[in-house]
């Protein structure tokens, strides 16, 4: 039973450790992304409440633990030593809810304070696998593709695919393929890095109606 002081219980929660998300949904429905960086700037520990500066340098921090408090939360243990964060349900929907203010906000306010987010910059290069009637429509099996900086994972490889030949755009919708990379079943938020090899298997053997591709 739904407590009422505390109506948003989560129903499922999966950390996503390579893409560095949270991922969180609740018993009304409602699901979010949460990132590890996000989580970690907006703790509530008291150490960091109590900071007069803001929380920097965790663009790249990850959780290593999630461990059950009681049935009102969970604490989260970060890679950068930081283990005090307790996390309640309604604290986790409330983040959820207000995503999008809250962290720009947060730009603002490190802007104002001086720093800047240190993003990686370097080339990636991944390998992709095409497969069935993939490969026949691209006349393609494999190829190594530099990123862009705007393709971040897998959502937004699929949207480059997608634009690079007139007419693709059936071919990498999503729900059409089996994805892993390296080796492993990914899903759209599924971040890319350098070396990564990625796998596009489609879901069924009946081609879609495509025009021919050059």
């Amino acid at each position: 039973m739904t407590h009422p002081n505390n109506p948003h219980i989560p129903n499922a929660i999966e950390l996503h450790q390579k893409s560095r998300i949270l991922s969180i949904k609740f018993n009304d429905g409602n699901r979010f992304d949460l990132p590890c960086e996000y989580l970690r700037v907006f703790s509530k520990a008291a150490e960091v409440r109590t900071m007069t500066e803001p929380v920097v340098g965790k663009e790249t921090v990850n959780i290593t633990a999630i461990e059950p408090q009681g049935q009102y939360g969970i604490r989260i243990i970060f890679d950068d030593g930081h283990d005090t964060s307790i996390y309640s349900w309604d604290t986790l929907y409330q983040l959820g809810t207000n995503y999008q203010q809250n962290w720009q906000a947060y730009l603002k306010k490190i802007q104002d304070y001086g720093y800047t987010r240190q993003l990686p910059t370097a080339t990636r290069r991944i390998k992709i696998l095409y497969f069935a009637h993939l490969a026949q429509k691209l006349r393609l099996e494999t190829e190594t593709l530099e990123l862009p900086p705007t393709v971040t994972d897998i959502s937004t490889l699929l949207h480059l695919l997608s634009l690079r030949k007139p007419g693709a755009a059936p071919l990498f919708a999503s729900n059409q393929l089996r994805i892993t990379v390296n080796r492993q079943f990914a899903e759209g938020l599924t971040r890319l890095d350098d070396g990564d090899e990625v796998a596009l298997v489609p879901n069924s053997p009946i081609l879609p109606p495509t025009p021919d591709l050059i």
